[in-house]
């Protein structure tokens, strides 16, 4: 059975800096992505050398200071809560680097992977530079803040995006895939969900399945969960009273988002 739902198991890395979540092929049905949720203190820091991978580097909550060596961005991140619902702050760092995080504040930082052969610059993704979309209507009203959308050409692969779904609402709705390699109708793409709730108590729906329902799970998520999504559709329903907020990782082989509807569930988007 493919393993879906990944609950946070805290490990401290160095004094200060906690992993919190690790996805990666070793653990996930995945070959495109790769994962990471730190949680740091004040004045902690994080050190890693890539290899043949790069990173985008999101200020999820709280300030921090990022360097490759030769750029330093100092004191990035905008909320001390995603549910402010303003964009962040975020670095792209290419493959072969080796990078330094330091916490100004106590932060979460989400450390987004891909493997890559193309060497490209470290960029400032600042929070002026997400474009903002609020996508669907009825019970399907969502807010998007596009971090590295498939237009930018910042990265080789990555794809990163954060979305704010309200109580009562659904999203990645009506039920949608991007699993084929079939440009320009479907492209391939894994995705990883990164889940929050508001207040944290709650909890959201998430089911992925194939056509074939040879994948059909639907899972229960709670705060600080991540999903992976190897394939199939993977539609989000967030409960009354509480709202929900993920990031989504995509890479494949392709760095275009073109995604597939559920035939059965196409004529929600049509109705008056």
């Amino acid at each position: 059975m493919v393993h879906l739902k990944y609950k946070p198991i805290p490990q401290e890395l160095v004094k200060g800096t906690t992993l919190l979540q690790r996805i990666n092929k070793n653990n996930a049905a995945l070959q495109y992505i790769e994962l990471k949720v730190i949680k740091m203190t004040s004045g902690s820091k994080f050190q890693e050398s890539l290899g043949k991978q790069e990173v985008c580097i999101v200020a999820l909550t709280g300030k921090i200071t990022v360097t490759d060596g030769e750029q330093t961005f100092k004191t990035i991140g905008t909320r001390k809560n995603v549910f402010e619902k303003i964009p962040t702050d975020s670095v792209y760092i290419s493959i072969e680097q080796t990078f330094d995080i330091t916490a100004i504040t106590e932060a979460t930082v989400i450390l987004c992977y891909s493997p890559s052969d193309k060497k490209k610059t470290t960029t400032l993704i600042k929070a002026s530079d997400n474009t903002i979309e609020r996508r669907g209507k009825y019970q399907n009203k969502r807010l998007v803040h596009n971090i590295l959308p498939d237009t930018s050409p910042i990265a080789d692969r990555l794809l990163v995006v954060e979305v704010f779904t309200d109580g009562g609402n659904w999203s990645s709705y009506p039920p949608h895939k991007h699993d084929q390699d079939n440009l320009p109708l479907e492209s391939k793409l894994e995705e990883t969900y990164y889940h929050e709730m508001n207040p944290r108590q709650g909890f959201v729906f998430q089911r992925v399945y194939t056509d074939d329902r040879l994948l059909d799970e639907t899972m229960a998520i709670e705060n600080g969960d991540v999903v992976v999504v190897p394939e199939g559709y993977h539609p989000v329903s967030v409960p009354d009273g509480y709202d929900s907020y993920y990031l989504n990782v995509m890479a494949g082989p392709t760095r275009k988002w073109q995604f597939h509807n559920d035939p059965d569930h196409e004529w929600i988007l049509n109705r008056e």
